[in-house]
């Protein structure tokens, strides 16, 4: 089973950027598709970004443009950069599993476990 560890958080003021890393522990990581979802208080957990084991990527129209996700498979690390952030992506992020990156679609909540996630808060 894949520990996930998301870190990279923060502060920050409109239009600022910030960097997310999300450190995997596993065999398996470098062989299947990996994401960054993101949930607000009162809001349901979406998929913002999403990348195949090859490095294919795909992202929500919400963030397309404005966020960048990568991995490197010899670290077991995907990151997410995030630039022009928006008061509206205030999140609590995490990584986990994506079950199709050309439909964008998400692993089941209860199928998965999920790390701590890290807070990223954009405000003036």
């Amino acid at each position: 089973q894949v520990q996930l560890v998301e870190s990279g958080g923060g502060l920050v003021q409109p239009g600022g950027s910030l960097r997310l890393s999300c450190a995997a522990s596993g065999s398996i990581f470098s062989i299947i598709a990996m994401g960054w979802y993101r949930q607000a208080p009162g809001k349901q957990r979406e998929l913002v970004a999403g990348i195949t084991n090859a490095g294919r990527t795909n992202y929500a129209d919400s963030v397309k443009g404005r966020f960048t996700i990568s991995r490197d498979n010899a670290k077991n690390t995907v990151y997410l950069q995030m630039n022009s952030l928006k008061p509206e992506d205030t999140a609590i992020y995490y990584c986990n599993r994506v079950l199709n990156i050309a439909s964008m679609t998400a692993v089941p909540e209860r199928i998965v476990d999920w790390g701590q996630g890290t807070q990223v808060t954009v405000s003036s």
